[in-house]
């Protein structure tokens, strides 16, 4: 009986992984000069255009302005009362990795134990996800996916090295068409350090700070293994033979400074230890989550640590806290000199709502952050602390020509994405939500229909 009830929940993970396989079809690589003509250019890096010329061949975008000289064979799109705007970047989420979470099989987002830098992201990607054509009909066309440690729940909070990310466009046919770069960074997910003291909490104070000095300890003696194997490494090259151990071979880049560390962290404790660790290491560090960031903004702009904002959306750390303050966390930031950008909370409930980072952004602009600084912390921000602010995140020749047209400003609810391009593939923009929105629309217009009898 166990068997059969085995064979049967197997089956239906496959079926339902089957049904849930997107429909869209990746577009092929721009054959043809393409040029946007007619709207208002947001260029991000600099002045806004009004009535104006994005002209995208082979992928990269050639010129920008008004009565631009046209090659041969371009394709003019007339946006005339539209805006054009750079592809929106997610910095911290789990998308290509998640499918639903509560389907084992459909979750690939971390691997057994503590220490995985060797874990990395884009050979897990699905290009079939669901989950992507949500979120670029939303404007999102790049995204950083992160793998996770394992662990959660507060007695058990996942902590320890997670493995490196990859920066993902989202539309694809494998996970190599899909991946820009990788890795951008190894990623390490402090432990908490606020012991609860509540008699009801499953660990007892003593057995919390034990926890809690274990993996600390484990965290340094990982770098130290992981330093002495670049020695090895570096003899090796002299004539002494060196056997390869992946996961210290994966920490080289973050030891040669190639790739920075980017430390998940909230609380102030947190982040403080963090940033001592860093120092102590003499690691390039990127603060992600960073709730409690604007209570060190000072020593975070003395480092020049940027951080990812996740999010902005949340509430307070503590009970006592004003409402606002991780609604104000970017404004302080920004008025600090801290490099910073905002993203979602990279959660794998989260996933599936990704495509509400504008909205993230634009709360931060409701709460004091200059508009133009919100929009930038979507787009430009973000592809420069990535190490990808040559090719992403503004409308300047020599770029990639990803770039949406909307109707208004993204980070207002009410605009909408109408066109997509992908280094300047044109996307489709259709998902499984708005499949099932016209599925239900035409199911009520028919029960409203008149003469008609009975139930569907």
């Amino acid at each position: 009986m166990a068997k059969i009830i085995t064979i049967a929940l197997a089956l239906s993970t496959i079926t339902t992984c089957r049904v849930l396989a997107s429909q869209e079809i990746p577009a092929p690589p721009q054959d043809h000069p393409i040029v946007l003509s007619g709207g208002t250019v947001h260029t991000v890096s600099g002045a806004t255009l009004e009535d104006a010329q994005v002209l995208m061949d082979a992928g990269k975008i050639r010129a920008v302005g008004r009565n631009l000289p046209l090659p041969g064979g371009t394709q003019v799109v007339d946006v005339r009362g539209k805006h054009i705007y750079p592809g929106l970047i997610s910095p911290n989420t789990v998308l290509g990795l998640v499918e639903i979470g509560a389907v084992r099989a459909t979750v690939d987002t971390s691997e057994p134990g503590a220490v995985n830098p060797n874990a990395r992201a884009e050979v897990s990607i699905n290009p079939d996800s669901e989950l992507l054509p949500v979120a670029r009909a939303n404007g999102i066309l790049t995204a950083l996916s992160v793998p996770q440690p394992v662990g959660g729940g507060d007695d058990n909070p996942g902590s320890g090295i997670a493995g490196t990310s990859a920066l993902i466009k989202l539309d694809g046919w494998t996970w190599e068409d899909m991946t820009l770069s990788a890795p951008v960074g190894l990623h390490v997910f402090w432990p908490q350090m606020t012991i609860n003291r509540d008699p009801r909490f499953p660990k007892s104070p003593e057995d919390q700070q034990v926890d809690l000095d274990k993996r600390l300890r484990q965290l340094r003696d990982t770098f130290a293994t992981a330093r002495a194997y670049l020695r090895g490494k570096q003899a090796a090259a002299r004539g002494n033979p060196l056997a390869t151990d992946l996961r210290w071979e994966a920490m080289t880049a973050v030891m040669e400074g190639k790739i920075p560390v980017f430390v998940h962290a909230n609380e102030i404790k947190q982040i403080k230890a963090a940033l001592e660790w860093t120092a102590d290491e003499q690691l390039r560090m990127v603060l992600v989550g960073g709730q409690d960031a604007w209570r060190v903004a000072d020593l975070l702009k003395a480092r020049d640590i940027p951080v990812i904002i996740s999010s902005v959306l949340s509430l307070p750390e503590r009970r006592w806290e004003a409402y606002d303050t991780p609604f104000t966390n970017p404004l302080k930031l920004q008025k600090a000199g801290v490099r910073f950008c905002i993203a979602n909370d990279g959660s794998a409930f989260a996933a599936p709502h990704d495509r509400n980072l504008p909205y993230q952004a634009g709360m931060a602009a409701a709460y004091g952050l200059p508009k133009e600084e919100a929009l930038k912390a979507i787009t430009l921000y973000p592809a420069q602390i990535l190490g990808m602010g040559a090719r992403l995140g503004s409308i300047d020749v020599g770029k990639d020509a990803t770039v949406l047209v909307t109707t208004g400003d993204p980070l207002e609810i009410t605009s909408r994405v109408e066109m997509a391009y992908i280094q300047g593939r044109e996307i489709d923009l259709a998902n499984r939500q708005k499949r099932l929105y016209e599925k239900y629309r035409r199911k009520y217009e028919q029960i409203r229909s008149p003469g008609r009898t009975g139930s569907l």
